[in-house]
């Protein structure tokens, strides 16, 4: 038998393939609960906050070489924005994550938005855990309600490794990504 080696960006995908049928409950079924006292303290929700909806989000995020902030002549790959599918357990897309602004979106058109609360690392190679306070959400549905949003069990995300210097900078690219989205209401 004959092994052919594949790239890291294949790997990759051929991880996030796997990993998809790995999903959590939809909202008609019964869907695992989040531990948070098993969480990094800086991305759990406070008190009397209940899960609400459970989804798994696959897409990219796009990454921009752009001025290093504060720092004169250099260069750095910076976040651009997401776009990934929400899916239930069952892998059907009840919605979708996009951005700027940071949107997320039931496929009933409700949606709601939100503001970065902290953060706390995650394995390498994979985008930092993330707690999310949301803002009031836009029509009724899926997301009315929701008041914090985790983004847990990430996978792949981070910027590229490519080099980001002048001769590059406004250059964008894609990042392949999955991670859990569990949103909260009261």
């Amino acid at each position: 038998m004959r092994i052919t080696p594949i790239s890291g960006a294949a790997a990759l995908t051929l991880l996030l393939s796997a990993c998809g049928s790995m999903m959590p409950a939809p909202m008609d079924k019964p869907m695992a609960t989040v531990d948070n006292a098993a969480l990094p303290e800086p991305v759990r929700v406070p008190a009397g906050e209940v899960q609400k909806m459970w989804t798994v989000g696959s897409g990219e995020i796009t990454y921009e070489c752009r001025d290093k902030k504060d720092a004169a002549g250099q260069y750095e790959w910076a976040f651009a924005g997401p776009v990934a599918t929400l899916k239930d357990a069952s892998g059907k897309a009840v919605g979708k994550y996009y951005g700027p602004p940071t949107t997320w979106e039931a496929m009933d058109g409700s949606k709601v938005g939100g503001k970065q609360v902290a953060v706390a690392p995650n394995q390498p190679g994979s985008i930092a855990l993330q707690l999310v306070k949301a803002e009031p959400a836009v029509g009724s549905g899926a997301m009315q309600g929701v008041t914090y949003i985790q983004r847990l069990k990430t996978m792949g995300g981070v910027a590229p490794v490519a080099p980001c210097a002048m001769a590059n900078k406004g250059e964008k690219k894609q990042v392949a990504y999955q991670a859990d989205y569990v949103f909260y209401g009261r």
